[in-house]
């Protein structure tokens, strides 16, 4: 694998498949990490004599720091060098995972969680990158970085589940750790150093990304979209461990965690949902992944305790997310190329902010309405997503 020199010479070159498979590898292998927790909330409740509700609280933390950083962070990819960017956000995270494997207390686990979503976003970082080198397949490009993002959010269920059941719950963020610093040491070799636009101050920076909002009106519809899609997406699969481990089902969390192996077939298709983006005809494909939400939705208030029900649901809305967030993606990197970072942390930031919500509406719904609840919340959120889809302009 070569390394790309900087400068704009190199986004007229078609960037190496491999170049942006290692990008797709880190994006799931970093934001994993906030989602390892999901299949293994009673394991840990369990070990802190906690509350669901309270273990619950370490997936919330999770999703709101990766927002923090989101917006704090992500924004200095258009200031300082990203490869050092990414190379050191992900070096901090690999070291906070192993500090996480001698928590003591959730106080700290809480605590350690929001740094994890912080230093999380290097993905975030990585994807308007990889859409500046090459914007002739920047749809593709981003589909196949959001593939591995997603695959890394839905392989997480499977790979906690069955380490938790081995070995316990912290081997899980050991072993991430070491796979964290492994696929550092290979971005620092192989990532392109990319020319920053931006020479102003990082207060400055920050004041610019915000300005992106008012700039650009198709920016705040998308980001609308976005963050309750992301927020319905979340909010099913953290109240989907407490459902499955209650009655009738009782599955262990390495069961629970074979969930994400079905979701991970949608997440194949992420490319050709942002080869379809490239051709146009965004709305149309995100309408379709709407009505696949809510088919999945009424599938499941129909049969709520049916293994068959649940299992085709993963699938429709896993798809359904493809479909609508890398077209909303790919709609974003269509935008002024100079600000992709700060046009990125605006979208991000909601979108990620849409989950942490969303998880913590989920956790609520489940606690005083059970899983009735949970489905009606997100039947909610699903038609003011098709709402904002039909007011779109072509």
């Amino acid at each position: 694998m070569t390394n790309i020199n900087s400068g704009k010479q190199e986004q007229n070159r078609p960037v190496s498949g491999m170049l942006v498979g290692l990008m797709a590898v880190s994006a799931g292998v970093s934001v994993a990490n906030i989602y390892y927790n999901q299949p293994i909330l009673n394991e840990i409740a369990a070990e802190f004599g906690s509350t669901e509700a309270q273990a619950g609280m370490v997936s919330m933390l999770s999703q709101i720091g990766y927002g923090l950083g989101l917006f704090f962070l992500t924004p200095l990819g258009d200031k300082v060098n990203k490869k050092s960017l990414i190379v050191n956000l992900q070096f901090l995270l690999a070291l906070v995972l192993v500090l996480i494997v001698f928590t003591k207390s959730m106080t700290q686990l809480w605590v350690l969680g929001v740094l994890i979503g912080m230093l999380s976003v290097s993905v975030q970082v990585i994807m308007p990158m990889a859409a500046g080198l090459d914007p002739k397949n920047r749809g593709r490009i981003v589909g196949t970085i959001f593939t591995g993002l997603l695959i890394g959010v839905l392989a997480a269920q499977v790979f906690s589940g069955s380490i938790a059941a081995w070995f316990g719950w912290r081997y899980v963020f050991l072993l991430s750790a070491i796979a964290v610093t492994l696929i550092t040491i290979l971005l620092k070799v192989n990532l392109p150093d990319v020319k920053t636009p931006f020479s102003g101050t990082y207060i400055r920076l920050l004041g610019s990304a915000i300005e992106q909002v008012k700039r650009f009106p198709v920016l705040r519809h998308v980001s609308a979209i976005g963050m309750l899609q992301f927020g319905l997406f979340c909010s099913f699969w953290t109240t989907l461990t407490f459902h499955l481990s209650g009655a009738p089902f009782h599955f262990q969390s390495s069961t629970i965690g074979l969930f994400g192996l079905v979701a991970i077939a949608g997440a194949l298709l992420a490319p050709l949902f942002g080869k379809k983006a490239d051709q146009g005809g965004s709305k149309r494909i995100r309408l379709t992944g709407i009505g696949m939400t809510i088919a999945g939705i009424l599938l499941m208030l129909v049969f709520p305790v049916s293994v068959v029900a649940l299992v085709l649901t993963v699938l429709l809305l896993d798809i359904a997310a493809q479909a609508i967030q890398v077209t909303n993606v790919a709609k974003i990197y269509m935008l002024d190329e100079s600000f992709h970072s700060r046009i990125n942390t605006i979208y991000m930031t909601s979108f990620f902010t849409g989950g942490a919500l969303g998880t913590l509406t989920g956790v609520l719904c489940w606690h005083y309405g059970g899983w009735t609840w949970v489905n009606i919340q997100m039947l909610i959120l699903s038609l003011a997503i098709l709402a904002l889809l039909m007011r779109e302009k072509p």
